[in-house]
């Protein structure tokens, strides 16, 4: 299937490990232009490095999505440096699981305020897309009671509350707005790595809660969010796709 995301512009933030890498490589390996961000710097340059060799374009810029003046300039150079933004993928996430004060204030600045103010500061471009798209990776702790219940749990909740909401009310601006609720997802350096070492109980609890007997990875996440994203999705929108290989249980309709 073409996606028909060549030539396209998509902004993806945490795009340099794990799921948000897995989305933009796939983006550029469909011919999209792409600008990206992360806190860490060497990472930002190192991933951008690596896209560079797909021949689109590539940004990249060293920022914290919990600074809202940080992150509005940096979409802004982004939409100037690729010439336009069609798509916008909300991916960092502060994986706030400590039920205490502090916990709910770094999920709510970087979870929930890092995605509204990167659509908003997107919108301007968006408005202007044949082919706008927003995809926002939210998870399943927000469909069901989990470890992660609290500050990650509700913030996710709230996050395909607010997209499902953007996709209603953009529908008339022909911008698309849909989540992906990835479920446990392995990769080297990730937290389910971390806890595989650091917890090994909780690590074989959480295996053996999915039938598939494994997590998924990166790659089935960004599979699923990039279509989400590309004109080949054009009728969709309001949609939270979850992608956990059949781990949560409640029926979604």
């Amino acid at each position: 299937m073409d996606l028909q995301l060549r030539g396209l512009n998509a902004l993806v933030t945490g795009g340099t490990k794990g799921i948000g890498r897995a989305i933009a490589e796939t983006l550029a390996a469909e011919g999209a232009n792409i600008a990206l961000c992360a806190r860490n710097a060497d990472g930002v340059d190192s991933a951008v490095a690596a896209m560079s060799s797909r021949g689109g374009k590539v940004f990249g810029r060293a920022v914290d999505v919990g600074d809202g003046p940080a992150l509005k300039a940096w979409v802004a150079e982004a939409g100037a440096a690729l010439g336009g933004i069609d798509i916008v993928v909300a991916n960092v996430s502060a994986l706030a699981i400590a039920n205490d004060e502090a916990g709910w204030q770094r999920g709510f600045e970087i979870d929930m305020m890092g995605t509204v103010r990167l659509v908003d500061a997107a919108m301007p471009w968006l408005e202007k897309s044949p082919h706008a798209a927003i995809v926002t990776i939210a998870s399943v702790s927000g469909r069901e009671i989990d470890f992660a219940a609290g500050p990650y749990g509700a913030f996710k909740a709230a996050i395909v509350h607010y997209t499902q909401g953007l996709a209603f009310h953009l529908a008339g601006k022909h911008i698309r707005a849909n989540s992906v609720s990835p479920g446990n997802t392995y990769f080297e350096g990730g937290v389910w790595q971390q806890i595989e070492h650091g917890n090994p109980k909780l690590y074989a609890d959480a295996l053996a809660l999915n039938p598939t007997g494994r997590m998924g990875t990166p790659q089935e996440m960004a599979n699923a969010a990039v279509f989400l994203a590309s004109p080949a999705a054009s009728f969709i929108t309001g949609t939270n796709l979850v992608v956990d290989g059949a781990l949560t249980r409640g029926v979604q309709f």
